[in-house]
């Protein structure tokens, strides 16, 4: 049995084959990004489902593309949680990008991938290898336009009274937003980028307004400045995306790209299907 893992901060994919390729179970786990949690949280939201849990002497190859996974220090925390559980597996680990490039891209064909989600990240992929310009520093200091990134400057705005009054109130009825209670969140507890990212979804349901407008354009050019345009190729290729910002955010994506002569590429939610279509085309 072959797992096929597509892991975000905010949750995980899980599909197992059998050697012919033939789809056997899929299930879903919270987010398993080994820069924000600790050895024991990855180990207990694998082994708490039970699909995962009951199959996994079955595992003889594990193919895990993590959010957080771009450097060897939490590529070997990850490996570390999975080698006790699948004991029978041989384990792969790459970062969240090369699952990207899986699912969005033709063998040979040049692009550049981007991943707009809870986080955010770019590469380029010459057809045959992935190839990045920039090392992340996590989502305090990049993520531009990511889910985390609009959930910061929602909760900015609101507290320096940058919102529209009629919106700021829509957002504090929404959401609880005490202080002390957000600081608990980003500094205690785990997964603060993913708590972050909870507020975007705000934003997306209240696109229209001008306010929001504003604040969506300036992420996605923050980002194609900072990330597409380390790519002296930039205007040459196409632009794909994954991720649920790039996804329900596109007419808004698709002009800022236009605005800068940019090549829009596909746009998908996640990279799951496509990435287990790869796997099955290697089983054939």
């Amino acid at each position: 049995m072959k797992l096929i893992v597509d892991s975000g901060s905010t949750k995980t994919d899980w599909i197992a084959i059998d050697e012919k390729g033939k789809k056997l179970f899929e299930t879903q786990t919270l987010g398993l990004n080994p820069q924000v949690l600790t050895e024991y949280i990855l180990e207990e939201r694998i082994i708490n489902n039970f699909e995962i849990y009951q199959s996994r002497k079955k595992v003889t190859d594990l193919f895990f593309y993590g959010a957080g996974c771009g450097t060897e220090p939490p590529k070997q925390l990850i490996s570390k949680v999975f080698k006790p559980i699948f004991e029978n597996a041989n384990i792969l680990i790459k970062e969240d990008t090369y699952a990207a490039v899986y699912a969005c891209c033709s063998p040979g064909e040049k692009a550049i991938v981007s991943i707009l989600g809870t986080g955010s990240n770019c590469s380029y992929y010459d057809g045959y290898e992935v190839h990045q310009k920039i090392t992340s520093l996590g989502y305090v200091l990049m993520d531009d336009a990511s889910g985390n990134y609009f959930g910061r400057q929602l909760l900015r705005d609101c507290y320096f009274n940058k919102m529209p009054n009629d919106l700021q109130k829509k957002f504090k009825d929404e959401f609880e937003l005490e202080a002390e209670l957000i600081k608990d969140h980003l500094y205690k507890k785990p997964n603060p980028n993913t708590y972050l990212a909870k507020f975007a979804k705000f934003l997306v349901l209240n696109k229209e307004l001008k306010y929001s407008k504003k604040l969506i354009k300036k992420g996605f050019n923050l980002f194609i400045k900072n990330q597409i345009h380390q790519f002296d190729n930039h205007l040459e290729v196409p632009l794909h995306f994954i991720g649920s910002i790039g996804f329900y955010l596109q007419e808004e994506l698709k002009k800022s790209l236009k605005s800068k002569g940019l090549i829009c590429g596909k746009i998908l939610k996640k990279p799951i299907d496509g990435l287990v279509a790869y796997h099955q085309s290697l089983s054939n």
